[in-house]
């Protein structure tokens, strides 16, 4: 298994979180691909959005993430965006240049974790659940074809997520 990570999944999966202590105990570089974006670019995500739609984001996204995988480096954790596997360029990079770990939670999951989050551009609607639930419909196949291991997240504490992951890895 490659010293490199990806974490997928959806807003409200745990990614950051789980990618941040997952980092720590294998002793490797974090790096979340949205605050990557955000120090890149010196705006934030947002806001690059608002002014460039999701298709400049998705841009920004692809060529980063595509950068940080073809990097010579010693392995690191990267917790991406619940949209970075819509590209099938970047789906492609992930699984070729590490090993793909897709976060799954539950649509119900994601409300909880995610209703207070006003930094979350999709969720800024009269419906959020709708909204995750149509994501969901589209995103779930990408993230499984994507994705080497699959572990769900809901009700889940993270330490246990992270004993789980390292044992699936054999580590």
């Amino acid at each position: 298994m490659s010293e490199c990570l990806t974490l997928v999944g959806p807003m409200g999966a745990g990614k950051s979180t789980i990618g941040r202590l997952l980092s720590r105990e294998l002793n490797l570089p974090f790096i979340d691909s949205d605050r990557e974006i955000e120090a890149r670019s010196g705006a934030s995500i947002s806001w690059i959005f608002d002014v460039e739609g999701e298709k400049g984001f998705r841009d920004r996204e692809q060529n980063i993430i595509t950068e940080i995988c073809n990097e010579d480096n010693e392995g690191f954790v990267l917790a991406t965006g619940g949209g970075a596997i819509l590209r099938e360029q970047t789906r492609q990079v992930l699984a070729e240049k590490t090993t793909v770990i897709y976060l799954h939670a539950s649509v119900e999951q994601q409300i909880s974790r995610t209703a207070k989050d006003k930094q979350r551009p999709l969720l800024q609607v009269a419906d959020p659940k709708k909204v995750l639930q149509e994501l969901m419909t589209i995103r779930d196949p990408l993230y499984r074809q994507v994705a080497h291991i699959i572990i769900t997240t809901d009700e889940r504490h993270p330490r246990f997520l992270i004993q789980h992951i390292l044992e699936t890895l054999g580590l």
